[in-house]
């Protein structure tokens, strides 16, 4: 899947087959971030626990996102909201 298919897909009511980590963000995106937390608490990875943290910055949790960025080993993001959503879309599409 392109970056553009995805992006287009976002105009869709369901989304298209894609991995658990870019499904999160797919939700995140459509403002469903119940669903998009319940399949991100799913993905027992360190990109899984990468969305984790974002969906708790989102929800503007930081103490549980800083949680997440440390299971995931990464520093808690610098960037905004949309430029880390964007980030973490293209790196999962390469995936």
């Amino acid at each position: 899947m392109t970056k553009e298919e995805f992006l287009k897909s976002l105009a869709e009511d369901s989304p298209s087959e894609m991995s658990s980590l870019l499904l999160s963000l797919w939700w995140d995106k459509k403002g469903d971030w119940d669903k998009a937390h319940r399949i991100a608490q799913d993905i027992p990875s360190s990109d899984g626990s990468r969305v984790h943290a974002y969906l708790h910055r989102v929800e503007g949790d930081k103490w549980n996102a800083n949680y997440w960025y440390n299971r995931a080993g990464v520093k808690f993001s610098s960037l905004s909201l949309d430029e880390e959503w964007k980030s973490l879309v293209e790196e999962f599409l390469t995936l």
